[in-house]
């Protein structure tokens, strides 16, 4: 008979390195679940087969060329009652990985969502860099293009929180380069390199310094930890001092938008204020 009940979607962690830092749900998740869903099932074959696990249900693949597409199908088993697992290659899905489209459908069907927490590159390189912990933001990965990654890091030069991104080996330099010039050279950052791995390196310093150690080239899975910007001197309530500091901040690669926003809030003052200030 078929339930006429939703099934449950299953979001499971695996190792990012090691594969005894798995979860031990995900080895009883694997025998449970009616369909498997994974980033890529050559690696999963490899997964299960050093855990020593069977899986019984269907396998499917579930990847960034296929998602839109695969998306209803999955769907449509949890609604038809399956028990869906959703894995990726390392870590937890949705989080830079496949995972967040089929999460929503789900949302908006009343499907159940749960997750096995297990190994995470972001909270792992959070905690081992150093650097504050208390508040922190997940920025993923930069444009490719320099004007769009100069740009993004130009909106988070003020950013207070720590932040974390991931980076390709081949343009981690690169990118520490722009990092540099958008927060100085001597903003605190830590390159977390094969975390977890028999390789894992961590390197702290001044993002220049980073980024010319980095110039060498390096090789494994990478992400940055960076270190949020201090507390900006409060603005008197003066317009003439907001125009000054928009154009300021126009002047280093700043939206005005952005630019208005941040003025906004060193002044104290509703950003229409300032808004008005600039365009009178």
């Amino acid at each position: 008979m078929t339930s006429t009940e939703p099934g449950v979607l299953v979001l499971a962690a695996t190792p990012i390195g090691q594969v005894d830092d798995a979860p031990p749900r995900l080895v009883a998740e694997f025998g449970r679940a009616d369909v498997v869903a994974a980033e890529d099932t050559r690696r999963l074959k490899r997964l299960t087969s050093d855990l020593g696990v069977t899986i019984n249900g269907r396998v499917v693949s579930y990847f960034e060329g296929n998602e839109s597409a695969r998306t209803p199908v999955l769907l449509e088993a949890l609604l038809a009652g399956d028990r869906v697992l959703l894995v990726t290659d390392a870590g937890m899905p949705s989080v830079s990985d496949p995972g967040y489209r089929l999460v929503a459908a789900a949302v908006a069907e009343g499907v159940r969502v749960t997750a096995v927490p297990g190994p995470s590159a972001v909270l792992t390189a959070l905690a081992v860099s150093g650097l504050p912990v208390d508040r922190f933001c997940f920025e993923g990965f930069l444009p490719r293009k320099a004007g769009e990654r100069s740009r993004r890091l130009t909106a988070l030069a003020a950013e207070q929180r720590t932040m974390v991104f991931f980076e390709a080996p081949h343009r981690t330099a690169v990118a520490l380069e722009a990092m540099a010039d958008a927060f100085g050279d001597d903003r605190p950052g830590a390159v977390c390199r094969e975390l977890t791995k028999t390789y894992e390196e961590v390197r702290r310093g001044g993002l220049r310094e980073l980024a010319v150690w980095a110039a060498d080239g390096l090789r494994g899975e990478v992400t940055l930890v960076v270190q949020g910007a201090p507390d900006a001197p409060a603005l008197d309530h003066d317009p003439d001092v907001w125009r000054t500091a928009v154009a300021d901040l126009e002047a280093e690669g700043s939206s005005r938008k952005d630019a208005i926003l941040a003025v906004a809030k060193r002044a104290g003052v509703p950003k229409r204020e300032v808004y008005d200030a600039v365009h009178r």
